[in-house]
């Protein structure tokens, strides 16, 4: 075979397995990933001594908490779990909300932010069914 023929095959061997992967991928959670977006920008930078953000998105946090709790939950999540852990998440969010509303601390801050990211490790994670082999 010539450079020409085996680049090409590669080629094609490779637009199969990225056609591939992206049919195979499971369905998207529009309204985790909106929330993860929003928990990821306050979030982090409070880790570092930001709260700024977090009390600048505490409203937002809370509205996209409450949307992806209304939302469909895919066939990929355990229903009875990830409507609790939602719950769970929606409740930390107003405890956010409330406290960014009443001027707390950093550090009362950053304890309840936390307890919400971690429910949301937990919705991602742990509420996900297991794939049989």
């Amino acid at each position: 075979m010539n450079k020409k023929t085996v680049w090409l095959a590669i080629l094609l061997m490779a637009f199969g397995a990225a056609s591939y992967a992206q049919t195979s991928k499971k369905p998207e959670w529009k309204e985790l990933k909106v929330f993860h977006s929003f928990m990821s920008s306050s979030f982090h930078p409070a880790e570092e001594g930001n709260f700024t953000p977090l009390r600048q998105k505490a409203d937002s946090l809370l509205i996209v908490a409450k949307n992806w709790q209304a939302s469909v939950i895919p066939a990929d999540f355990k229903p009875v779990e990830t409507r609790e852990a939602l719950a769970k998440l929606v409740a930390q969010c107003e405890r956010v909300k409330k406290e960014v509303d009443n001027k707390a601390s950093n550090e009362v801050l950053m304890k309840n932010i936390t307890a919400a990211h971690d429910v949301f490790h937990t919705i991602v994670g742990e509420c996900r069914k297991t794939e049989e082999h």
